[in-house]
C-alpha cells in the first residue's frame, strides 16, 4: 500500500492543476459510489431482518402518525 501511494503521489505531483481537478472530482466519485453501495449493502440486509420479523404492513393512519411525530421532533429540535 505504501508502494502504491508513493507512486500515486509522485504522479499527481507533475500533473497540471486542470488535471488534479479532474482527479480530485474522480477520487470523490469513487468514494461516494462507495458510500452508497454500502449502503444499498445495509439496506438489503436491515429489510432482510425485519422480512423474517413477519410483522403486519402499517396502516396509513400509522403511517402517518409517525410522519407527524417525526415532523414534531425536528420541530421542537429547531426551537
Amino acid at each position: 500500500m505504501a508502494t502504491i501511494t508513493t507512486t500515486l503521489i509522485k504522479k499527481l505531483q507533475n500533473l497540471p492543476p486542470q488535471c488534479m481537478a479532474q482527479v480530485e472530482d474522480f477520487v470523490e466519485f469513487l468514494a461516494t459510489r462507495e458510500a452508497r453501495f454500502n449502503a444499498g449493502q445495509r439496506l438489503g440486509e436491515t429489510l432482510s431482518k425485519l422480512d423474517t420479523l413477519n410483522l403486519p404492513p402499517l396502516a396509513g393512519e400509522e403511517i402517518e402518525a409517525e410522519i407527524q411525530a417525526s415532523r414534531q421532533e425536528r420541530a421542537a429540535l429547531r426551537t
